[in-house]
């Protein structure tokens, strides 16, 4: 399968056509960016770390009935998908307070959100990804009522599978976000699932700074972001069960 004209270069990856009209090639870069591209660096091996870690968790979503766009990876850092028309929304799920939740509420950092909370983000760099209401959705016709409630549903069967085969891992999720795409009528779970784009605490820890194992350790300058990452990768390739 040769890989035919570039179709798109986000902040952490690249997209290109293949022979194959169904199958695009996704390219996962060590580049690394933090408040809306506000703040650039490289960690290194990011990339290939994010693919393979990816890779992991769709096959393990699969095998729970999650669809997902996966199909294999042909080199470490590079993945073979299934095209899809990519839904506008960013779906984010919260197991405990963090991050702009915090800041924009003044709940403590790490308080138990109990049921968990489901969030929508319009997926717009320009506009600054803001946040969504239900009736927004609507009337910027991004998706129907009915249509959240699926993306909503979705996430939080994703969010019980991965909650749990973290902690196996000893690792808290404390929230991710989720991309979807629809082929035909279909969704099925798109992009990455990766210390980009989860908070993931390691429950061994209990210093707020030395717990960290994600992307926080970029944006905050906590220093060790590869080691990090590449805890969280062996963690995960080591439940094979």
């Amino acid at each position: 399968m040769a890989t035919q004209d570039k179709l798109y270069e986000g902040k952490a990856k690249i997209l290109y056509a293949t022979d194959e009209p169904d199958i695009l090639l996704t390219v996962f870069k060590d580049d690394a960016t933090a408040f809306n591209a506000q703040k650039r660096g490289t960690i290194a091996g990011k990339g290939e770390i994010n693919c393979r870690m990816s890779a992991h968790l769709f096959r393990r979503l699969e095998a729970a009935g999650v669809p997902t766009h996966f199909i294999d990876c042909p080199q470490p850092h590079t993945m073979r998908v299934q095209a899809v028309r990519i839904v506008p929304i960013e779906v984010v799920v919260r197991n405990r307070a963090a991050g702009s939740l915090c800041k924009q509420t003044g709940l403590p950092l790490g308080l138990a959100l109990e049921p968990p909370l489901v969030e929508f983000y319009y997926k717009n760099d320009a506009l600054g990804d803001p946040l969504l209401t239900l009736d927004r959705v609507c009337v910027m016709q991004l998706a129907t009522a009915e249509q959240v409630a699926e993306l909503r549903q979705m996430a939080l069967t994703i969010n019980q599978i991965l909650t749990a085969f973290f902690d196996q891992c000893g690792i808290t999720l404390v929230d991710f976000k989720l991309e979807f795409g629809r082929v035909g009528d279909r969704l099925i779970l798109a992009d990455e699932i990766s210390p980009d784009t989860c908070r993931l605490w390691d429950q061994a820890e209990s210093d707020p700074d030395r717990r960290v194992m994600d992307k926080d350790r970029f944006r905050q300058d906590l220093g060790q972001v590869e080691a990090a990452y590449q805890r969280v990768l062996d963690r995960v390739l080591s439940q094979n069960t």
